[in-house]
């Protein structure tokens, strides 16, 4: 029988991306011991672009192979639940199915390791159960992991309060190896108490230590204090730590090209703009697939860039709607006119340029003419950057966003963070203004620039022969390949 590699990743168009990539990267390196099996549950929110990239993969990586779960039937449009909470009774509905493919999967093959999404450790006791080695694939960095890991304990120090984070603005938690962070700036779903997502998040926390070993998506140089912290044991007081094993920086490539009517692939407007501007002078503002702004906000950000004074490139998505049922929804029909304030694109017509809902983020951060980025810090983002060389203005939106900022700005070096409003995380256009200029013309941000470029060469030596994140991998492989 062949050795088989089974992947799990939760349902969303970030965790499947990195665990494509995941299983992209065994085969490019060991296709000749493995193959690779992904399986998919339902997304209670999917979005087109989820399922064509799927689509996609499936004929352009015929090696991978998909095992698709039926579609549940579960209310969405719940008041009293956030998405992540829908999302995670999605993934607990799935155990029959992760079980019967793990099943039907054995009998013709022999699972060497069963790699699950941190949203999937539902799943954990059935591949421990079934006697296969099980592995978490972590899609965020080692800061954030290590204050997942850590989470049980903060929740014991603060459970007599019987208070939700949301509601404790002038609490700050102490994450090991970690600026403090304000109570209110916590990972999304851990915010209310009352939220199902939360005793989820919780149950998925203390399960870490009965897996086999965890992969994160980073390298040894980018987090070494997170990884020590990690690694010692710190995280998981009173309990042992599973073996971490860096296998990044992954980065998914989408390529420079867009789609036309006719099927053919033109390159991407932004890109021939960007070639007629002058080296490193512009800054490319993308806030991630879900990152929408109410119409204040844009008005200000277009404030900042206008009063700013320099080169940009910005992705505008359209406002989330006011039904929360669609606000996971991103729609491409955006009108400018409507979105920029009045003659915003004619005074700036000759040094910006603003994008409809996608460009590709890659081929613009790898572009010479670019010299930075305002990110929302989603990990993927962060690491294509870390990458490109290019150096970050930090702007969390959600998810564990706000420890990924605090982790680079304070701790890595690698960004300027933005000053958000407590209430709302509203940013006025003036600070928009004084974090570009400081990112673009000043001091700090040369100091960041080539903090970047140094760090992108050692992004790229960790994968390299004898590179960290290369005899990681290698041990792992070795680890799968015994009897």
């Amino acid at each position: 029988m062949e050795d088989a590699i089974v992947l799990y990743p939760a349902p969303g168009i970030g965790h499947v991306v990195s665990m494509i990539e995941l299983g992209k990267l065994i085969l490019r390196r060991y296709s000749h011991r493995f193959s690779i099996t992904i399986l998919l549950a339902p997304d209670p929110f999917d979005t087109p672009a989820t399922t064509s990239y799927i689509d996609h993969i499936s004929q352009t990586n015929p090696s991978i192979f998909f095992h698709r779960f039926p579609y549940l039937s579960v209310h969405t449009s719940s008041s009293t639940r956030s998405h992540l909470a829908v999302l995670f009774e999605f993934i607990r509905l799935s155990a029959s199915n992760v079980l019967h493919s793990l099943q039907q999967l054995s009998r013709a093959s022999t699972i060497r390791a069963f790699i699950i999404d941190y949203f999937c450790a539902s799943a954990l006791p059935m591949g421990r159960g079934l006697g296969i080695p099980t592995y978490y694939f972590l899609t965020s960095g080692a800061a954030s992991i290590a204050a997942i890991i850590y989470f049980p304990t903060i929740h014991k120090q603060t459970e007599s309060s019987n208070k939700s984070f949301k509601d404790m603005p002038t609490t700050f938690i102490h994450f090991p190896g970690l600026p403090p962070l304000q109570a209110t700036r916590m990972l999304q779903p851990l915010l209310n108490r009352d939220d199902p997502a939360y005793d989820d998040m919780l149950y998925f926390s203390e399960l870490f230590p009965k897996s086999d070993g965890l992969m994160i998506n980073t390298f040894d140089d980018l987090e070494p204090i997170a990884l020590k912290t990690i690694r010692e044991g710190t995280c998981v007081p009173n309990g042992p730590t599973p073996s971490v094993y860096c296998i990044g920086p992954l980065i998914a490539d989408t390529g420079e090209d867009e789609s036309n009517s006719s099927g053919n692939k033109t390159r991407h407007g932004c890109l021939s703009w960007l070639d007629t501007q002058p080296s490193q002078s512009v800054v490319f503002l993308c806030l991630g697939s879900k990152g929408t702004f109410s119409p204040a906000q844009m008005k200000e950000i277009a404030n900042g860039l206008e009063r700013s004074d320099k080169r940009f490139l910005w992705v505008v998505k359209n406002p989330p709607s006011t039904d929360k049922s669609k606000r996971i929804a991103v729609t491409a029909d955006v009108d400018l006119n409507v979105l920029m304030p009045e003659g915003f694109l004619e005074r700036t017509k000759d040094r910006g340029m603003v994008v409809k809902s996608w460009a590709p983020q890659v081929a613009v951060l790898n572009h010479p003419l670019v010299g930075g980025f305002v990110t929302h810090c989603g990990w993927n983002s962060v690491l294509e950057a870390v990458v490109a060389g290019v150096p970050m203005v930090a702007w969390p939106l959600y998810a564990e966003q706000h420890l990924n900022k605090a982790a680079l700005v304070e701790v890595m070096k690698m960004a300027i963070g933005v000053e958000q409003m407590d209430e709302d995380m509203f940013v006025s256009g003036a600070e928009v203004e004084r974090r570009v200029r400081e990112l673009m013309e000043y001091e700090e941000g040369r100091e960041l620039r080539e903090r970047s470029r140094k760090m992108r060469e050692m992004a790229l030596a960790a994968w390299k022969e004898g590179g960290s994140s290369t005899t990681a991998l290698a041990k792992l492989a070795d680890v799968w390949s015994q009897d």
